[in-house]
């Protein structure tokens, strides 16, 4: 079985040495573990550095496309590369490597598809109070929309299965975390959680420039995928709440009506029907973006078999088309370099 450790980098050239050498060698079910690192258009020394520490693949992204977008191409190179299993960390040395082992066992013994690492963030010291209510409520939302308990949604500490990584279609441009997770939810696979440690902060999140930009960020990711995949759901609903709304003024006017005032009190009527028309849209879009839906997921299962006849045809070779880099003849020691 074959493990590739996956680390979108974006001018890691200082944590990346530490990260490089607490990844474990060996793994108990794992025959081979090898070091895939996405350069998502650093402009330091991050690629210099992976060389010199003896990293098996490196891609190259000359400009910087995000962090969703390069967890996807890792995870397309980590498949073509005949990876079982696809571990993904930061370069940040925010996880401890060691409990890789900790995130590759339950798929290892076949009893999970996706593994995510749980931070346990209300032990986190430098998470403020008000961060660990926000992580939690949106780990609460996601788990309930997933239908997986998940106490860590957004931790990108996780381990994907061969199988799990086939299904996964990223679209969100600023995160995969949300969107893997209600992906595998909705595809019926098996997501467990387990407890790592993490190290001591090294930098600040690249990804969010402060907390109210993050929120409002994965907010937006978490209504656009809950709308992608259960339309009608979500349109029914929206149909129920202003139809509701809608019947109390048209009641409030019938009440005056029958009781011989219904002079002066024809806004009521008017709003009401406003809003019971609105409901019927609501309805009749929920009906449509559901078929959308369907010809959404037929698309997927389609590119789910183009990927599975690509790597058929070329299993695990190099192709210098996808700029993934050769490891070098003569690496440093990564234990020397601790």
């Amino acid at each position: 079985m074959k493990l590739i450790i996956q680390i979108p980098c974006l001018n890691e050239e200082q944590t990346l040495p530490q990260t490089l050498v607490d990844l474990p060698r060996t793994i108990p079910g794992i025959d081979k573990v090898e070091i895939l690192i996405i350069d998502d258009g650093s402009s330091d020394r991050t690629v210099e550095v992976a060389r010199r520490f003896g990293v098996h693949h490196i891609i190259r992204h000359t400009t910087n496309r995000g962090l969703a977008r390069s967890f996807s191409r890792g995870v397309e190179e980590a498949l073509r590369l005949g990876a079982d299993i696809i571990v993904n960390t930061d370069g940040d040395n925010q996880y401890c490597g060691a409990d890789i082992a900790k995130l590759v066992a339950p798929i290892v013994a076949g009893e999970a598809d996706v593994v995510i690492g749980d931070r346990q963030t209300r032990r986190i010291a430098h998470f403020s109070p008000g961060k660990k209510l926000l992580q939690r409520l949106g780990s609460l939302a996601v788990s309930t929309l997933a239908g997986a308990r998940i106490p860590d949604a957004v931790s990108g500490f996780r381990a994907i299965s061969r199988e799990a990584a086939f299904k996964a279609n990223i679209v969100s441009p600023f995160s995969y975390t949300i969107e893997t997770v209600l992906q595998a939810g909705r595809k019926n696979m098996k997501i467990v959680s387990v407890p790592v440690a993490t190290n001591v902060k090294t930098r600040e999140s690249r990804l969010f420039t402060n907390i109210p930009h993050f929120v409002s960020r994965q907010l937006k990711t978490l209504l656009q995928m809950y709308v992608m995949y259960s339309p009608l759901r979500a349109f029914t609903m929206l149909g129920l709440a202003l139809a509701t709304v809608g019947i109390a003024p048209i009641l409030r006017f019938m009440w005056f009506y029958f009781n011989g005032d219904g002079t002066g009190h024809l806004q009521s009527l008017v709003l009401g029907g406003v809003l019971c028309v609105m409901a019927f849209i609501a309805f009749t879009a929920g009906l449509l973006a559901d078929v959308v839906s369907r010809n959404r997921q037929l698309l997927e299962l389609t590119l789910e078999k183009v990927k599975r006849l690509e790597l058929a045809l070329e299993p695990g070779e190099p192709d210098a088309k996808n700029s993934a880099e050769p490891q070098p003849t003569e690496p440093v020691s990564l234990r020397a370099k601790g």
